[in-house]
């Protein structure tokens, strides 16, 4: 295979001499050669291009295309490989698998779609997504990802569900978040938005639509499987799962609760609200100032008829729903909250700051039955005795530390004399051996039951021969109680 400088200089070497030896001998190559090349040129063929060679699969080509144009470029390479092969074909399936491929290359190339670019206007579409969320304490949580499509403004909001109330309070939220309300809310064609499509039009689902007409907005969604008409959320939600979702491309840690997942998401939002956007080349945050203008305002009150039913929250923090009751956080006492059920959860709902938010989820249960959480209420609120000190001496012993506070709780319980006295003898022995120590030692003694004068001084000296050991309680087996051994052979004769 000569190179194109060499064909090239053949080619100049008979249009010199108009001879296929006289140009063969200026180029040092065979006669031959030159007219083949001089031939090629003469017949309008690239001469520097290499010459096809016959493959087995040439005469079946024509069905591998028919099959490629019926299927719409989606046939395998395999389902081709069988039908040729009981055509007569007698070549390998690597053979078909570059025909087909080169076939469906041909196809979408004749068949490609065509993207008219999409300018946006300032104030008219906001885009919202769904994807999934890291688990929190085992249970899985959504990201709901919305963007405007004229500033790259993008929110992200982690909640536990795809609820019409959810979609309702995400929002409402996004709109106060970005200080006003699109024309237009663009999104997929999921059951809360769109029931079903008829002559591939969007029948919309009856309940947002309410929604929508209350915050002045319309809800469209994009075309039935075709993510390019709504791609600006769709990049959301990508970048947005690839920051937030523990893996081991972030190295991220699993979070210790929802709370560190929403500051983790206002974080992740400044940052990537905050940065040069690379299409626009200019901060989201600042353009999003110059949309606002454009915006509708947003209501007053958020839309809270998609929450459920209202409830007052009660003096103990309960409300009631079908004749049962379920706790709620201590601070909306006498507020009233939403309540609806998703399958078997009661999810509670409340506005905060403006803004609604879950607050409490409870599995359902039956009359007799309540669901109380005791996170929903302060530590002296839980039935549980807290030691609280009247007096200085008090203060002084409660003060050694949580060792101390259990100390009293089972003197208490225990009918324990003198107490304040082994109390004070405790204070002074905290100045001898340090706080840590005797507090350390009444937590021990609190353990295995020791209020006897001088225990605490006992224990204190094993501490120091035996740092590790752990505490015994007294047994049985260390008791003074005569045994009834003597008693064996009464009765018995001789």
């Amino acid at each position: 295979m000569k190179s194109d400088e060499e064909i090239m200089e053949i080619l100049e070497a008979y249009d010199l001499t108009g001879s296929y030896r006289k140009a063969a001998e200026l180029a040092g190559c065979d006669h031959h050669t030159v007219r083949r090349y001089v031939q090629l040129r003469g017949h309008g063929v690239d001469p520097t291009e290499p010459a096809a060679r016959t493959k087995l699969i040439d005469e079946f080509l024509p069905k591998v295309e028919e099959l490629v144009e019926r299927s719409h470029g989606k046939i395998g390479a395999d389902a081709v490989h069988k039908k040729i092969e009981a055509m007569g074909f007698g070549g390998t399936d690597r053979t078909t698998r570059r025909a087909v491929a080169a076939a469906k290359e041909s196809y979408r190339f004749g068949h490609r779609r065509v993207y008219r670019p999409w300018i946006p206007e300032p104030g008219m579409w906001l885009q919202w997504d769904w994807g999934w969320g890291p688990k929190v304490d085992g249970r899985q949580t959504q990201l709901w990802c919305a963007w405007l499509a004229w500033s790259r403004f993008r929110v992200v909001i982690p909640v536990f569900d795809k609820t019409l109330p959810t979609i309702a309070a995400c929002l409402d939220q996004t709109f106060r978040l970005v200080g006003g309300v699109p024309t237009y809310c663009l999104t997929d064609n999921e059951k809360t938005v769109t029931v079903k499509h008829i002559a591939r039009i969007a029948i919309r689902n009856p309940e947002i639509v309410p929604i929508g007409r209350y915050y002045g907005t319309v809800v469209r969604t994009c075309l039935p499987a075709d993510p390019e008409s709504k791609g600006g959320s769709e990049a959301t939600v990508r970048i947005a799962k690839r920051d937030l979702v523990p893996t081991a491309v972030n190295l991220r840690e699993e979070y210790r609760d929802f709370q560190a997942l929403l500051a983790t998401c206002d974080a992740f939002m400044a940052e990537v609200n905050g940065r040069v956007h690379r299409e626009t080349r200019r901060v989201p945050a600042e353009m999003l100032a110059e949309e606002r203008q454009r915006l509708h305002p947003v209501p007053q009150h958020a839309f809270t008829a998609a929450f459920g039913q209202s409830r007052l929250v009660g003096k103990d923090a309960t409300i009631q729903v079908d004749a049962v009751r379920y706790s709620v956080p201590h601070a909306l006492i006498e507020q009233s909250v939403w309540v609806r059920f998703h399958g078997d959860d009661l999810i509670v709902t409340a506005m905060i700051k403006g803004l609604p938010v879950e607050v409490a989820r409870h599995t359902r249960s039956t009359p007799g039955n309540p669901r109380i959480d005791d996170a929903h209420y302060p530590e002296g609120a839980r039935g549980e005795r807290v030691p609280t000190p009247t007096t200085p001496a008090e203060a002084e012993f409660l003060a050694l530390g949580p060792g101390a506070a259990l100390w009293l709780q089972e003197a208490g319980e225990t009918g324990v004399r003198q107490v304040s006295a082994k109390m004070t003898d405790a204070v002074a022995l905290a100045k001898l051996h340090g706080i840590d120590t005797v507090d350390r030692a009444l937590g021990t003694a609190a353990t295995v039951e020791r209020f006897a004068d001088g225990d605490l001084m006992a224990i204190l000296a094993h501490q120091v021969e035996h740092d590790d050991a752990e505490p015994t309680r007294p047994g049985e087996q260390h008791s003074l109680q005569p045994g009834t051994s003597a008693w064996s052979g009464f009765g018995s004769i001789g």
